[in-house]
């Protein structure tokens, strides 16, 4: 099972606070396990087949889709302030955390900005909580009319937002781009001309489940 390097460390601590466990006390040892099991599992990195097709735009996370809204851009990505359909994925401790580029083209501008923490399932999560936004122009879709935002949100307990885009550099879609410690969500700001292939409630995958295709 492949982990993410942000895991590590974490896991080496946990074990060896487990282990020490079990020389204090075997009950003790066996009662923290499953918690050093979880901070394996967290971290996680499962490989991913990415479909192949036009104008395709894939999840960035795994977890649960909240209903969708219509919602104005991060106002740090120079966007504008016209609405736009928000998808937003809210991941709870179980889920892979490992994000995943929702197109091939390049980054048009990356901002982080601190805030609050609150539960990342409720809406006002993404206009309070710390956050890491990203513009994305997707490779021959027509300039900056199609361009779209993702961004990072930190969580009820997540205390870090791991990106690892630059300005200016190209991206694949299905690629791994980050990591959120631990619990968070991710939104999605489509561009106009685009096509929602998903309904609420359902159980997406990074790099995998469609969210929408450009028209």
């Amino acid at each position: 099972m492949r982990i993410h390097r942000e895991g590590y460390p974490f896991i080496a601590i946990f074990a060896a606070v487990n282990l020490l466990a079990f020389l204090l006390a075997t009950w003790l040892g066996w009662l923290l396990l499953p918690i050093t099991i979880w901070c394996i599992a967290f971290f996680r990195d499962p490989d991913r087949i990415t479909p192949d097709g036009p104008g395709l735009i894939i999840c960035p996370a795994d977890g649960k889709l909240l209903p969708v809204v219509e919602a104005v851009p991060p106002a740090e990505l120079g966007m504008g302030d016209t609405a736009r359909p928000r998808l937003s994925i809210f991941m709870n401790v179980f889920n892979v955390h490992v994000n995943r580029n929702p197109v091939s083209g390049s980054v048009v501008a990356r901002a982080y900005r601190p805030g609050k923490f609150f539960n990342a399932s409720f809406d006002k999560a993404s206009i309070h909580n710390e956050r890491m936004s990203i513009r994305l122009r997707p490779e021959g879709e027509g300039g900056e009319g199609r361009d779209l935002a993702v961004v990072q949100i930190a969580g009820l307990v997540a205390r870090r937002i791991v990106c690892d885009l630059t300005q200016g550099e190209g991206v694949r879609r299905g690629a791994r781009f980050g990591i959120i410690r631990f619990g968070s969500r991710v939104d999605v700001y489509l561009p106009p001309g685009t096509e929602i292939l998903v309904t609420p409630g359902i159980t997406t995958r990074a790099g995998e489940t469609v969210l929408a295709r450009f028209l």
